[in-house]
């Protein structure tokens, strides 16, 4: 696990960010730990509301048996999709292969894909001993279906202000690393957004728990983007930023935190991790 040189302070207190939907498993499961933790989304998550944007998705759900694989950057964006995806006759004779970057989201996917009469055996993720937990690591995997004329169509989120307003559609530099690799074999790349992110409303109670010291948990860069919009003044030289990449971890440092750690994506790896900054050797 990476940190700073200096020793860290020894929190008790874990602040969760990511969505609603969710933190919670994550919050009982460091209590379980001993933690004090806390759920303060820094992400909120809804269905898209921009016409077009929507229409797409709309058509993408009626028809997706016509793309050869599909790409899922998150547990929202498998949540999202197939919301709108309903079992028919030609679905199980589709070779429609799933990409997951994580073990996350292929359960999320195959929960998804038994619901419409499809096994396991059709998802792709990084082997279990990766690393890492990215774009990067499933490309290995993925790379001899990126052939001439393959269709991939890439289920994300866009960027929102809290009215609606689009304000970026990049989600992560790592997927559109693996978009470039999949154009250049000659696939046919495209993506849709199944979601909307944007900054939360805090209430005064929110503020007051980001105010204490604490060791943040961060899935995103763009969580850390909204914290420090959110308390541009803030100085975070006592807290701590465990982070699920090293993009994230660039981001937080950026930001002003001092202690970084990184760990893998998955639960019980950041529970490690915890259990290693606790008790630092």
């Amino acid at each position: 696990m990476a940190g700073h040189a200096t020793v860290p302070p020894r929190w008790s207190r874990v602040i969760v960010t990511r969505p609603a939907g969710e933190a919670g498993a994550w919050v009982t499961a460091l209590q379980a730990q001993g933690w004090e933790a806390h759920s303060l989304p820094l992400i909120d998550i809804g269905a898209p509301r921009d016409p077009q944007v929507l229409a797409w998705l709309r058509d993408a759900q009626a028809h997706w048996s016509r793309w050869d694989a599909f790409m899922f950057v998150s547990t929202a964006a498998v949540q999202h999709f197939f919301e709108g995806v309903v079992p028919d006759g030609g679905a199980r004779r589709a070779c429609t292969r799933f990409w997951a970057p994580g073990p996350g989201t292929a359960r999320t996917l195959s929960v998804a894909l038994q619901r419409l009469g499809l096994g396991p055996d059709r998802i792709d993720q990084p082997p279990a001993d990766a690393p890492q937990f990215d774009s990067e690591h499933l490309w290995p995997v993925v790379s001899p279906q990126a052939r001439p004329g393959a269709r991939l169509l890439v289920v994300r989120g866009v960027s929102t202000s809290v009215d609606g307003a689009l304000v970026g559609g990049a989600e992560g530099s790592g997927r559109e690393w693996l978009m470039e690799q999949c154009r250049a074999r000659g696939a046919v790349v495209e993506s849709c957004a199944a979601y909307e992110r944007h900054a939360p409303r805090w209430t005064p109670s929110d503020r007051a728990l980001a105010e204490q010291d604490a060791l943040w948990l961060f899935s995103s860069s763009e969580a850390v983007t909204h914290l420090r919009t959110a308390m541009p003044a803030a100085d975070w030289s006592r807290a701590g930023a465990l982070c699920t990449h090293e993009r994230i971890a660039a981001a937080a440092r950026a930001s002003g935190f001092v202690h970084v750690f990184t760990s893998r994506p998955s639960l019980p790896d950041v529970l490690v991790a915890l259990e290693s900054v606790r008790s630092p050797t």
